[in-house]
């Protein structure tokens, strides 16, 4: 196909070349006559007057036929990436997983999404505006979020390490051997465990509004968010808009039941372990106004993983990547590249 693509643009300016050059070789013909049949006579001035107009025409012709060439030339090269993003479920690990897709780039990028959500809901400008000529970026919806539904989403104490297989058998199914992993909130805390596990497959990792462990204080923030019908309703429509109110009201308020069965282990441990094991070049994220994820959670990540990056954006609060998406593009296209 792509060698017909370019047969036809090569004829077309062919073509273009010769109905064009034929009558602009007999016009320049035809001037050069009138030139030296002008020339003959005593009134030189008249003779360059009268061949004017035929030279007028000869340069217009000849520059109509330089545009021509040229957007033929453009339109039989085609474009070397697709823009497109395709939707479609795998089965991984005994469920049905979907994910969202797009770009050619040689370097694999996975999004994972926070709380209750999915790559539709949490990463829409990422899948619209990240290089699409570098990057190959596929966003995933974990078990019982999105549209991995069924099954039902369940919070059992090894959920995050559940999630974490998923993440990366799905990436193996879709034949990507080596992938970078950029994980917001919960999924931040699935990249993490994947980095810490498969240290040989991440080639490298952003998260952002992501802890490891939990405080008392983090859970009186949890059950702060319990009731869904008290948050803003930016935030709250795509998610209703997805499950509808009442899934989503059940699923939330088991999500933070599940969250805060962490405090009954030591130093309310998520994965604090692994950080240790994470090889990969990593940026860590921190919005200076989240009202979720306290600054001392950073700060621990930071501390724990070898040679990691540490940025704060003052004004960035959970939702930092959404909020200011140009800015979280650029800053993590740099990193990644």
């Amino acid at each position: 196909m792509q060698k017909e693509v370019n047969d036809c643009g090569n004829w077309w300016v062919g073509y273009l070349a010769l109905a064009i050059r034929i009558p602009l070789q007999l016009l320049s013909l035809g001037a050069n006559r009138e030139g030296r049949r002008r020339s003959r006579k005593t009134d030189r001035g008249e003779g360059r007057k009268m061949a004017r107009p035929a030279g007028a025409a000869l340069w217009r012709l000849q520059h109509l036929f330089s545009q021509l060439s040229r957007s033929a030339t453009l339109a039989a090269v085609p474009r070397s990436y697709s823009t497109a993003i395709t939707s479609a479920k795998v089965e991984v690990n005994g469920v049905h997983l979907h994910y969202q897709q797009t770009g050619n780039g040689n370097h694999a990028v996975l999004l994972l999404p926070g709380m209750l959500g999915s790559g539709q809901t949490d990463f829409e400008p990422q899948l619209k505006n990240m290089n699409k000529e570098i990057f190959t970026i596929v966003a995933w919806d974990p078990r019982g979020y999105g549209k991995s539904i069924p099954p039902v989403r369940d919070y059992p104490l090894d959920y995050f390490e559940r999630d974490a297989k998923d993440a990366v058998d799905l990436m193996q199914a879709l034949k990507f051997q080596k992938f970078s992993l950029l994980g917001w909130s919960d999924g931040g805390i699935t990249a993490l465990i994947a980095a810490g596990k498969h240290p040989d497959l991440i080639h490298k990792m952003v998260v952002w509004g992501a802890n490891v462990f939990v405080t008392e204080e983090d859970v009186k923030i949890y059950n702060a968010i319990r009731d869904v019908s008290k948050w803003s309703e930016k935030v709250r429509k795509p998610l209703e808009e997805m499950y509808g109110h009442e899934y989503l009201s059940k699923m939330c308020s088991a999500w933070v039941d599940g969250i805060s069965q962490f405090t009954q282990k030591s130093n309310g441990d998520i994965c604090q372990l692994l950080l240790t094991h994470i090889k990969c070049p990593t940026l860590i994220i921190h919005g200076e106004k989240d009202p979720l994820v306290p600054r001392f959670h950073a700060e621990y990540i930071h501390k724990r993983i070898k040679g990691s990056r540490l940025h704060f954006m003052p004004e960035g609060k959970h939702n930092l990547h959404l909020r200011f998406a140009e800015e979280f593009k650029k800053m993590v296209e740099e990193f990644l590249v």
